[in-house]
């Protein structure tokens, strides 16, 4: 009788620990996916932005068409990998194709600029000095929101990942996910200094 006791509050204590473990995952799990809708607002900010970004400088570069379909190529290819990787945020191969996306927008997008440079007329003008503030503002909110993400990936995975949580997430299919790595242009250049 006290063997059958002892025995069934071992298993009553191991169940709890069990049950404690998964919660645990579920809630780390939904933080990151959390984080993702946050950098996926954002996203539909930077991608709503760009058309008329492009819309407005179309007038002063007419003869610059190849970047100006660069941008608008990229910025699609975003919006839909941006979708893919919304429908599962848990999945790592949709997460780096993602990654992969925004990086050749920002990519097309730092071209652009440096196309506009060129263009005093194009850079004095109201409507596109405006939308490339808002872009230029939407993009650090971008950079926060992946920060925010990433962290949250990381608490995950390394919970995931510890003994004996490995074996519950594996039972439960706690898939391990990937961060979203955005390349930043500038982050890349040696800054100029001169006296």
């Amino acid at each position: 009788m006290t063997t059958t006791l002892i025995g069934l509050a071992v298993i009553a204590v191991v169940v709890i620990y069990i049950i404690a473990i998964y919660n645990r995952l579920v809630s780390l799990r939904n933080r990151f996916k959390n984080g993702f809708a946050q950098i996926d607002v954002q996203l539909q900010r930077r991608h709503d932005l760009i058309p008329n970004l492009v819309e407005a400088a179309k007038a002063y570069l007419s003869h610059e068409r190849n970047t100006l379909t660069e941008v608008m190529e990229a910025r699609n290819n975003a919006v839909s990998a941006q979708k893919d990787a919304a429908s599962d945020p848990a999945d790592g191969a949709r997460i780096q194709k993602l990654s992969s996306a925004e990086n050749m927008l920002s990519r097309a997008l730092a071209n652009f600029y440096a196309v506009a440079e060129n263009y005093p007329e194009l850079k004095a003008n109201e409507t596109i000095q405006q939308l490339m503030e808002e872009l230029s503002s939407t993009e650090n909110r971008v950079a926060f929101s992946r920060q925010a993400y990433n962290d949250e990936v990381m608490v995950f995975n390394t919970y995931r990942e510890k003994f004996p949580n490995n074996i519950i997430a594996g039972l439960f299919a706690f898939k391990a996910t990937e961060q979203l790595q955005l390349e930043n242009p500038e982050a890349r250049t040696a800054p100029k200094v001169s006296f």
